[in-house]
């Protein structure tokens, strides 16, 4: 047999395995950009349903069915995230950083969410605590800001004062309807602060009809003139709940707030 007439068989190509690979590639990081797309549509849906509609799911059903949605919501957000990775490109795989900042987001929203509902629940339960407090004054006098004195038919009047500053000497006048002042009670030095007082409505040797009177608070520090407030004593009538909490009804003396109260006699 001739040597001419042997000759190398053909080479077949075989098929390219780089071809598959890049498609894989090239699907898995469509698949990438599609998973992070949708990552940041579940997690502003968690965004949205955090707040005012999570804190009322603990209360009526409205919000119980957005408390649902949440739970549904971030189940979606964690089988997102489980078929990301099954089906990551292993020549391609998914950023550790990429996974880890996913994982923070979802748990910052959480945590954000739960911390609103906490806070909710401790100014419910501070609102509830108000409200029992000012029930419980309904019959007792009050010292709110004011220059009203109250002398009543039997007994003292009585009222307060507060202090920018300690004093070394502390005056009050009391005066009368017209503004004439008839009688004054001195009370020497005194902390600053709040401070009460008594007065019998004996002036010298006379005994001043009751009724009301008018009050002048004067404080100084050696020679220096120290602010003084003067309180009235008001006599709690009512108490009223709003949606900012409890307001005390005191009759003559108006409506005044919790923290507009300085002090309970």
């Amino acid at each position: 047999m001739s040597l001419s007439a042997i000759t190398s068989p053909k080479a077949v190509t075989p098929p390219s395995a780089a071809t598959p690979a890049t498609q894989s590639g090239a699907s898995g990081t469509g698949s990438t950009g599609a998973g992070s797309a949708a990552f940041d549509s579940v997690l502003n849906q968690l965004r949205n349903s955090t707040g005012t509609g999570a804190t009322e799911g603990s209360t009526g059903g409205a919000g119980t069915t957005g408390k649902a949605s949440e739970d549904a919501t971030e189940d979606r957000f964690l089988k997102l995230l489980v078929a990301q990775m099954k089906n990551q490109d292993p020549l391609n795989p998914l950023d550790n950083a990429q996974v880890t900042t996913q994982l923070a987001q979802i748990n910052t929203v959480k945590g954000i969410d739960k911390l609103n509902t906490s806070l909710q629940t401790l100014v419910e339960g501070s609102k509830q605590g108000s409200t029992s407090e000012a029930a419980s004054m309904v019959g007792r006098r009050v010292l709110v800001e004011g220059d009203a004195l109250e002398l009543p038919k039997d007994g003292v009047a009585k009222a307060g004062f507060e202090l920018a500053a300690a004093a070394t000497s502390v005056r009050v006048d009391v005066l009368d309807r017209s503004g004439a002042v008839v009688d004054n009670v001195e009370l020497g030095p005194q902390p600053a602060g709040l401070q009460t007082f008594q007065w019998d409505g004996v002036s010298g040797t006379r005994t001043l009809d009751p009724g009301a009177y008018r009050m002048r608070v004067t404080a100084v520090d050696g020679g220096s003139k120290v602010e003084a407030t003067a309180l009235t004593a008001a006599p709690v009538q009512a108490v009223t709940i709003g949606a900012s909490g409890a307001t005390l009804q005191l009759g003559a003396f108006g409506s005044k707030t919790m923290d507009q109260v300085r002090g309970i006699l």
